[in-house]
């Protein structure tokens, strides 16, 4: 398969590793594609799945995203017109929701975490069927797992498993079932500090940390740094404009406190209370109002130059994408933006997404396709995957930090516009408080690569909670209340490019000794290994069980069949048992049938419900039991 031209350093690069695994010249079976945020990750899956159907190693594509308005993104790749051409390609994917036949007569599908979850067996039934390239999407998402993860393991004692903790429950048997795993992400780090699904750790370079080991065997790292994007002009330029000012606010004793600077060289215990208080009140009105005029005076000038009317439309004059602290004070934001607009184009040229809006999604899609709107209000819906070159400027109005939610929330406006004219006059513009925490994010994105985990102190503030809650919490979650703030100086800065993405650390670098297998290594590979015969298993004895629709509801026959091998093998889970131990639970499987031990779980009541829901069935017995098909043997990379 010859390769067009102007594909970026890195789908060159994965092009050439599924080459490799379509040769049978390496084993690996793991691409991890860590991709700065901007950088193009979408044409990836095609690639792949091009060349490896072509070599006839796998047969179909499953493709998942983290939220329901990335799915048309991803149908739009692989029926791109030119790709479709340039890489000699006939695959078609759909988006499925969770009814059966996910396929449809097609060669792959797109779903998201949500869909997996709610219906896992439906998923991995399906991985089962045919030899599967998977793709999960935005990988970061999904926090590692006790099953697979030792330090997991220890971190999970008595804590409450989150919903991001049962996307991961629930992709886990589809990675352990699938030929081949492409992991997408625009980070390796997740805000929490936990550690990612299914990725290999090593020690970090400081204590109590690990960093994901970029060059684990099994594994093929394709790394796209923001400094090698920005010399291959594949992303914009980043300025940012800081602004500073005063807070007041009134603490839960009702005592006024204030007024507070916003800007400092360190945080303290006024640093929060007082950009909580300026988003909602008058500085939030100036930074608004900041960059409001920066994207009216970029589509006056852009228009000026092709020769258009005042107040025409069209496509590259440049948008504004709006990201707010809640819903509340999204729609604030909403009607400032509608007050400064021309009466007559208030509606059409101001739109709003947050997940209570019913009409989000279609916003969102001609947000990203059409003229107009030309200005996005949001919370959390925008912040990540957005693909709308034409974003130029951004008014983060946000009090999140997080290193990874600000990349992504940057990245909106880093996308090239080729509808707006040369490279050297596109640049990302974007507003922002002044406070020393985003400070001390730019100082992370210019100087660290961004692959560690370190599980921080647990606190129970408004920047910890996940998206979809964060978005409904009303004003006073912090246990104050707003009273005034405004604007100071201005500054402008443009973002250094950052550090690239080393996939080795000089101090790892001496070798170890000879040794055929590293014993971390075997760990993980027969970890995955007991992992893929558990999941046939439950794919095989789905089928017998009671009722038509039986695998498509409730979690599925896989975790009760993992919580009855754990009872077998003496309670450990699969992150904490030794390299005999993980053998051992081979050889059982290899004898026996979970089915036939449920009796274990007879007083958990975890598993009372699915027991009644799918009724009393005895498993096969003799020579039944002899003809189901066993789980089919393959490598899996570490």
């Amino acid at each position: 398969m010859s390769l067009p031209r102007q594909l970026r350093t890195h789908q060159r690069r994965l092009a050439g590793v599924v080459a490799a695994i379509a040769a049978g010249a390496t084993e690996a079976r793991d691409i991890l594609a860590a991709v700065t945020p901007g950088g193009g990750k979408s044409l990836l899956p095609v690639i792949a799945a091009a060349r490896l159907m072509e070599a006839n190693l796998v047969e179909r594509v499953c493709w998942v995203v983290p939220r329901d308005s990335l799915r048309l993104q991803a149908e739009e790749a692989f029926a791109d017109p030119a790709w479709r051409n340039a890489l000699r390609h006939a695959i078609s994917v759909r988006s499925a929701d969770n009814a059966p036949d996910l396929y449809r007569g097609l060669q792959g599908y797109v779903t998201t975490y949500q869909g997996i979850a709610a219906a896992p067996a439906l998923h991995l039934a399906a991985l089962r069927q045919h030899r599967t390239l998977l793709v999960v999407d935005e990988m970061h998402h999904l926090p590692a797992l006790a099953e697979t993860d030792p330090v997991a393991a220890a971190e999970a004692a008595g804590e409450e498993e989150d919903q991001a903790g049962a996307w991961s429950r629930a992709l886990l048997p589809l990675l352990e079932c699938s030929a081949v795993r492409l992991l997408l992400s625009g980070t390796l780090e997740r805000a929490d500090g936990r550690g990612i699904l299914w990725l290999p750790y090593r020690q970090g370079p400081r204590l109590r940390t690990r960093e994901v080991d970029l060059d684990a065997p099994g594994w093929a790292v394709v790394g796209y740094s923001r400094a090698q994007a920005l010399a291959e002009r594949a992303v914009l330029p980043v300025t940012f404009g800081a602004l500073d000012g005063e807070a007041t606010w009134r603490d839960p004793e009702g005592t006024s406190v204030g007024p507070h600077r916003l800007a400092g060289y360190h945080p303290d215990e006024t640093t929060r209370p007082a950009l909580f208080t300026a988003l909602r009140t008058g500085f939030a009105e100036a930074l608004l109002r900041e960059a409001f005029l920066a994207a009216r005076a970029l589509r006056a000038r852009r228009r000026h130059e092709r020769g258009l009317p005042p107040g025409a439309s069209a496509r590259g004059l440049g948008k504004l994408l709006v990201v707010a602290p809640d819903q509340m004070t999204a729609r604030q934001y909403l009607a400032l933006l509608r007050r400064w607009v021309p009466t007559g184009q208030a509606e059409e040229s101001v739109g709003l997404a947050t997940s209570d809006s019913g009409d989000a999604h279609q916003t969102l899609a001609a947000f990203r396709l059409r003229p107009e709107p030309s200005m996005l209000v949001t919370v959390a819906m925008a912040y990540e995957g957005l693909d709308a070159p034409e974003v130029a400027v951004v008014a983060a109005l946000t009090h999140i930090r997080s290193r990874p939610w600000l990349e992504q929330m940057v990245a909106r406006a880093t996308r090239v516009d080729p509808h707006a004219g040369a490279y050297e006059a596109q640049r990302a513009l974007v507003y922002h408080p002044d406070d020393p925490l985003f400070g001390r994010f730019r100082i992370r994105m210019e100087t660290e690569q961004g692959t560690l985990a370190k599980r921080p102190r647990p606190r129970l503030t408004q920047h910890t909670l996940p998206l979809w809650l964060r978005e409904q919490l009303p004003p006073g979650r912090e246990g104050i209340t707003p009273l005034e703030s405004n604007a100071l100086a201005l500054r402008f800065d443009t973002l250094a490019p950052g550090p690239e993405l080393a996939l080795k650390r000089p101090e790892l670098e001496e070798a170890q000794g000879e040794m055929l297998e590293a014993p971390s290594v075997a760990e993980r590979r027969l970890r995955a290994r007991v992992g893929e015969m558990v999941a046939a298993q439950a794919v095989e004895d789905e089928a017998m069980l009671q009722g038509p629709r039986a695998g498509v509801a409730g979690p599925g026959l896989y975790h009760r069949y993992n919580a009855i091998l754990k009872r077998v093998l003496g309670g450990k889970a699969r992150a904490q048992m030794s390299l005999l131990e993980l053998e051992a639970a081979i050889g059982w499987l290899e004898r026996n049938r979970l089915a036939g031990h449920q009796h274990l779980l007879a007083n958990d009541p975890r598993y009372a419900w699915s027991a009644r829901k799918r009724g009393e069935w005895r498993p096969p017995q003799g020579r039944a039991a002899q003809r189901m098909p066993s789980a089919p043997r393959r490598k899996h990379g570490a």
